[in-house]
């Protein structure tokens, strides 16, 4: 009988040891991820400053149409102008229109630039003062707050004075519904139409789909979900270790009952 507690012991430290290494390990998605929480919903009231220098909230903006959210530097002059060009030949394949039938919002996550920078990026998705058009800036605390949110996640890199983020779209139902987050490079018209469709509906992100966002992690490589192997595994040592520990818990309360009995 000891022996085999022992060796469930040993199993047990086995599988923690390897959930343990597996965390240790260099994690690009501490300093850039897009994961979504379940039923993610952006704080539509948090205020922002447009390109023009006004003051101006995602409900307002909505104003009962779909959101299309692009992070970016408005500064950047590499990553998030190809995202934001990649975005508007999106846009140009669509029947839908950004005015009459939602709105397209460049949020800078940079709180240093001003109205002035965001006026790049309103120029990059087709002008300053086109219709349904509108690049932000804001705050640290409301950059951060709408972001973590909607589960982006991005890092401040001293070296290079930039951030390190994602190259994604998110798609969000009028009143704020995350419908889903889409590749900011490569991103199909097709793709951004069925999003929209969803978010005219009020259609957002179920609880099947998070359960399958568990497993999938949007890969900034390839510009697609792919399976998070490592997290599946990391859960299923802790998942592992929890059962083998409670087999030892359950051995020792059966041999000390055995004793008492006797």
């Amino acid at each position: 009988m000891r022996g085999r507690i022992v060796l469930l012991a040993a199993l047990a430290g086995l599988a923690l040891g390897s959930h343990a290494h597996a965390q240790a390990g260099f994690d690009p998605a501490r300093l850039a991820s897009v994961s979504a929480p379940p039923f993610a919903r952006a704080p539509m009231d948090l205020a922002f400053r447009d390109q023009h220098g006004a003051t101006v909230t995602l409900r307002q903006l909505a104003a009962g149409k779909p959101l299309v959210i692009a992070p970016v530097q408005h500064a950047c002059r590499n990553l998030c102008g190809l995202t934001l060009e990649a975005l508007r030949r999106s846009l140009s394949g669509l029947p839908l229109r950004p005015g009459a039938d939602f709105t397209v919002v460049a949020l800078g996550i940079d709180p240093r630039e001003t109205p002035s920078d965001a006026i790049r990026s309103a120029e990059r998705l087709g002008g300053a003062a086109s219709p349904g058009v509108e690049a932000l800036v804001g705050s640290q605390a409301a950059d951060e707050k709408l972001t973590s949110a909607l589960g982006y996640r991005y890092s401040w890199m001293a070296v290079t004075e930039q951030y390190a983020h994602i190259a994604a779209v998110g798609v969000l139902t009028r009143d704020g519904r995350l419908v889903r987050w889409l590749p900011g490079l490569g991103m199909k018209p097709a793709e951004l139409q069925a999003a929209l469709n969803d978010a005219r509906r009020g259609e957002a992100s179920g609880l099947a789909d998070q359960i399958r966002l568990l497993c999938f992690h949007f890969d900034p490589a390839t510009g697609r979900y792919s399976l998070a192997i490592w997290r599946v595994l990391r859960w299923m040592a802790v998942g592992a270790a929890t059962l083998v520990l409670g087999g030892v818990a359950l051995a020792f309360w059966r041999e000390r009952r055995k004793g008492a009995i006797r």
